[in-house]
């Protein structure tokens, strides 16, 4: 049976280590086959942003200075997602024959790998068709519909992803809400607030129950055994990755250049 690493970070943490951490993960993967799988939580409630987006189009940079709210921008695609009291996730792989080359079919089979998380939660989920075209080509936030073969329960997105993929690696992270926030994604987003609801859940909504951090996660590592057909060994990290990991938060997730895309950020050497 194949071993694939997991890293659980029980104690929350700055978002530019976060990302740090992701990007450490991706960057060092080897040549064979690897995949670590990642589950954390951020500190404060924290913006990230798509790598290509516009700052202050999709985001309320004001607002976010003025209560506290950090702002991080990802080396993966995707649309503006407010974290804040979620579980979020991370697999980093260099193995082509369990995730194949293609990025939409990876994007699928982890999809598929978290739903068996969700079933072992209590939820029933689906993967989502075609997302409306404004959706596409606009500036709403992540979690505003579901994209295609995201999660969704009962119509509402209640996984959120995003992948960047070099030849035969790949990272994909996402946003698993424990609990929802409209009136601050709206604030965060410069969301409508004169817009039909959301299509949004989060797990304590979809169960009717509180779903906390640590049994969330529980299911979703044994989820993932089960469809992949792995084994996942403790991951940590020495003392010089740790360096390496805080070189990387310092050179660009913490960055203002980075963040506010003023100029690209920099190679960072492990």
């Amino acid at each position: 049976m194949k071993r694939w690493n997991l890293i659980i970070d029980p104690v929350p943490a700055a978002g530019s280590w976060n990302m740090a951490v992701d990007e450490f993960l991706f960057s060092s993967l080897p040549d064979g086959p690897e995949t670590s799988v990642r589950f954390y939580q951020w500190t404060r409630p924290t913006v990230s942003l798509g790598c290509s987006q516009d700052l202050r189009r999709v985001a309320d940079v004001d607002y976010c200075r003025e209560n506290g709210i950090d702002i991080v921008r990802r080396i993966t695609g995707g649309k503006l997602v407010l974290h804040h009291r979620e579980v979020t996730y991370s697999v980093c792989s260099s193995e082509t024959a369990t995730f194949s080359a293609s990025l939409a079919e990876s994007y699928r089979l982890i999809s598929r790998g978290l739903m068996s998380g969700l079933s072992r939660i209590g939820l029933r989920a689906s993967l989502a068709g075609p997302p409306p075209s404004e959706y596409v080509r606009g500036t709403l936030p992540c979690f505003s519909h579901p994209g295609l073969d995201e999660v969704e329960w009962d119509g509402k997105k209640i996984i959120g992803s995003a992948q960047k993929r070099v030849g035969g690696k790949f990272l994909q992270h996402g946003s698993i809400p424990l609990a929802k926030d409209e009136s601050l994604l709206q604030a965060v987003s410069f969301l409508d607030r004169t817009q039909a609801g959301l299509r949004m859940t989060s797990l304590s909504e979809a169960m009717g129950r509180p779903v906390d951090f640590a049994s969330a996660v529980k299911e979703f590592v044994a989820g993932l055994e089960e469809f992949f057909g792995v084994e996942f060994s403790p991951r940590g990290f020495s003392p010089e990755e740790s360096a390496a990991v805080s070189r990387i938060q310092n050179a660009r997730y913490a960055n203002p250049d980075w963040t506010e895309r003023r100029k690209p950020g920099p190679a960072v050497a492990f």
